[in-house]
């Protein structure tokens, strides 16, 4: 079988809003007598939006409806209506995840994008879609280098580490090129919070390309110090969002050729091409510059197939992924959206809504096994639709010993090949012949 999805990527950034427009198709690898085995194993995009600057109301806020105006003429002139888009992802990112009405844009432009559109600031996810998006984790997989990639916008630089094509861990820091302002006559028109105690200056003073590039200069020894190239000092630690840890990448030496630092986002084109240091009102040509002369461009590295789009690449072709299609539903209406995911079904209780329950599960669970569990598991969704999601193949023997023990108007969905994160939250989408189009996302708001 071979099958078609239209997806969409919209990213609101510090600096910059993008739209893109791709197709997925979607194969069997499995042979014609053998259990389906479906995968994504194509993704083409199908239109580009130009680069908008995101539009705000002030400094602290993004305006909604001139958002949903960018949108509106994006979809006409990508000739597409929102009943036509399958999947997809509206993320918002960097600074403007800060911003005081950041959940009320998400809220504007979800519907947008079909029934199955991710809606997320987490930078856990815009770490793993900028490294997609760029092309560092398919050279990771090509080339076998263990890869360091940065995605550096206007507000944060997202971090992945990535080895033989996986993703081992992610990171996001407070940098950017966008965290200062300035009017083309050298006065500061913004100065990030999170530059409180690193940068003396304030809205309303002048500064030189001296002045500037020294912070330039600082930010960039951070990134280096994430890196593993510097040691590390309270600035790391001061300049990391909170709750995300800093990857461990003690691999990264200059004369290391199996290592590879990786860039993109807007501040990656400022690298390897120098821009006067007011072109756009901001220190990302410096802080470019301030890179490319530093540690991490002694060594390996590379620019991203994508810079500026990365993120929003990633987020229109790499969100969403199939489950097995060894699985088991009954008395549900898809498509499913923002399930919360816990690991201990203990914690089903404490939700205010009904949540899906990730388990692990043997590689090969048996018959008995599936019995037991089954049985322990009867009793734990109480009136609430059960909702599991395995990473083993076990779903369909699972949903049909649950809905022997629960009946048959139990609403039940078996979901497996899946690995979640607790804390983490599940898009389940209408079924592509046995498998389910799934999107594992978060919904954090840094508020």
């Amino acid at each position: 079988m071979s099958e078609k999805l239209t997806s969409v990527g919209l990213d609101v950034g510090t600096t910059s809003t993008q739209m893109i427009l791709s197709e997925l198709e979607i194969e069997n690898r499995a042979g014609s007598f053998a259990v389906p085995e479906l995968s994504i194993e194509g993704r083409r995009i199908l239109y580009r939006s130009p680069v908008h600057f995101t539009p705000l109301l002030g400094q602290d806020r993004v305006d909604a409806r001139a958002l949903r105006m960018i949108v509106d003429a994006e979809y006409a002139a990508a000739g597409i209506t929102k009943a036509q888009v399958d999947t997809g992802a509206i993320i918002i990112t960097g600074e403007t995840s800060r911003k005081e009405n950041a959940r009320a844009v998400l809220e504007a432009l979800s519907d947008y994008a079909g029934d199955f559109v991710v809606a997320t600031a987490g930078p856990d996810l815009e770490s793993v879609l900028a490294a997609k998006g760029a092309g560092a984790v398919a050279y990771s997989e090509q080339s076998g280098k263990t890869v360091l990639h940065m995605d550096i916008g206007g507000g944060t630089s997202n971090l992945s580490l990535i080895q033989d094509g996986k993703i081992m861990s992610t990171s996001c820091l407070n940098i950017g090129g966008r965290l200062v302002k300035i009017s083309p006559e050298g006065q500061l028109t913004y100065v990030s919070p999170v530059l409180d105690g690193i940068f003396p200056k304030h809205p309303g003073d002048y500064v030189n390309q001296a002045e500037i590039r020294q912070l330039a200069e600082t930010l960039a020894q951070v990134l280096e110090m994430a890196a593993g190239l510097r040691e590390k000092t309270q600035l790391l630690t001061a300049l990391t969002t909170e709750g995300i840890a800093t990857p461990a990448c003690a691999l990264a030496r200059n004369d290391s050729t199996d290592f590879v630092i990786s860039f993109s986002g807007g501040v990656a084109d400022c690298i390897e091409t120098e821009h006067p240091w007011l072109a756009f009102g901001d220190m990302g040509p410096e802080l470019g510059q301030a890179i490319r002369c530093g540690r991490l461009c002694r060594g390996n590295y590379r620019l991203g197939a994508e810079t500026i789009r990365a993120t929003v690449i990633g987020a229109g072709c790499h969100s969403a992924q199939l489950s097995g299609s060894t699985v088991f539903h009954q008395n549900m209406a898809f498509p499913l959206k923002d399930l919360p995911v816990v690991r201990r079904p203990e914690q089903l209780a404490q939700l205010d809504s009904p949540g899906v329950l990730a388990l692990e599960g043997p590689p090969r669970p048996g018959y008995r096994g599936i019995q037991t569990l089954a049985e322990a598991l009867a009793g734990v969704f109480g009136d609430s639709p059960v909702l599991i999601a395995a990473e083993q193949d076990m779903a369909k023997a699972l949903g049909q010993a649950l809905a022997l023990r629960l009946g048959r108007d139990a609403p039940i969905l078996c979901i497996d090949r899946v690995r979640l994160t607790e804390g983490s939250y599940l898009d389940v989408g209408t079924p592509l012949g046995p498998a389910f189009p799934v999107v594992v996302k978060t919904l954090i708001l840094n508020t």
